[in-house]
């Protein structure tokens, strides 16, 4: 089991109150929020390998490189030397050192690359699978790796995680009309306001899964575009010429990467805590009370 963490506690920060805090008045939603979802999805999925992985760099140079665009809107503050900051609630930054702390204490395993995001985590750990691979998140730019013959699948959770979306082959073909290997294209044609990618102009995602289904994917769309015989509209063809730059950098920006150098840990889910004094300590000063509780009864069930 893959978890999009940053996702995760994001829908946590959000879905949980800020009334939620430490004893020093603290909020602490996120913490404790996320602590839940892990504890459901352990409990319901008994997962045999668990790993939490992370945004080294949630804007990587060599994506904002080929397309500027590329979570543009996101930034709150450039820095030439390293990742640029990111745009996140006031309440909700101090809390993530607090989650990082936690995992590394219960022996959650903890993964995240200089210079990727976690999604090409996600994507090399899936590539290296050897059986199958849940991998949960709130960010639809993951169904590309849905694959029925390898068992990957996305949980989406649709309400918290007591309700969650399982998206195999057959969900994404009733939903977009593609499968997995389908969905990267389909998402860089229809193109994605949320991240700072413009797409193809007048073409949106009904229009996108017709060329995907008439021709197969974008390579077999370019090549119609340079067919006069293709059945594409003047307007379909006019707009994918003028957009060949954009189709020359897209796939790299939106496919995940599946060769970010992994660290060498272990992923199996943990049935005792790493750290229990450290554990103890982060429980007293953060007040995360029965949420921790719950998830170390799960684990050491």
């Amino acid at each position: 089991m893959l978890l999009d963490t940053a996702s995760l506690y994001f829908r946590a920060y959000f879905g949980v109150p800020d009334s939620v805090k430490a004893p020093d008045g603290t909020p602490v939603n996120a913490v404790r929020g996320l602590l839940d979802f892990i504890d459901r999805l352990v409990k319901d999925h008994r997962p045999g390998h668990l790993v939490a992985c992370m945004d080294a760099d949630w804007r990587p140079r060599w994506r904002v490189e080929l397309i500027p665009t590329y979570k543009a809107h996101r930034v709150a503050e450039e820095s030439p030397e390293g990742p640029d900051t990111e745009e996140v609630p006031d309440t909700l930054s101090p809390q993530v050192p607090v989650i990082e702390a936690v995992l590394d204490a219960l022996g959650i395993a903890r993964v995240g690359v200089a210079g990727y995001e976690a999604d090409d985590v996600i994507g090399t750990y899936t590539a290296r699978a050897r059986g199958p691979v849940d991998i949960v998140t709130g960010d639809r730019d993951l169904y590309q790796l849905v694959d029925d013959a390898r068992g990957v699948r996305v949980l989406y959770p649709v309400k918290g995680v007591g309700t969650l979306h399982l998206t195999d082959e057959a969900a994404l073909r009733e939903k977009y009309g593609v499968d997995g290997r389908g969905y990267a294209d389909l998402a860089l044609l229809r193109g994605d306001p949320s991240d700072g990618l413009p797409g193809v102009a007048g073409i949106g995602e009904k229009t996108a899964a017709k060329l995907l289904a008439e021709f197969g994917d974008l390579a077999g769309i370019q090549a119609a575009v340079d067919d006069p015989k293709a059945k594409l509209t003047p307007s379909q063809r006019k707009r994918l010429t003028e957009a060949r730059p954009y189709l020359a950098v897209a796939p790299k920006v939106v496919r995940v990467a599946d060769d970010v150098p992994l660290p060498d840990v272990g992923t199996e889910l943990p049935r005792a805590p790493r750290d229990a004094a450290a554990l103890d300590e982060l429980a007293a000063r953060w007040g995360l009370g029965g949420s921790l509780q719950r998830l170390l009864a799960t684990l050491t069930a």
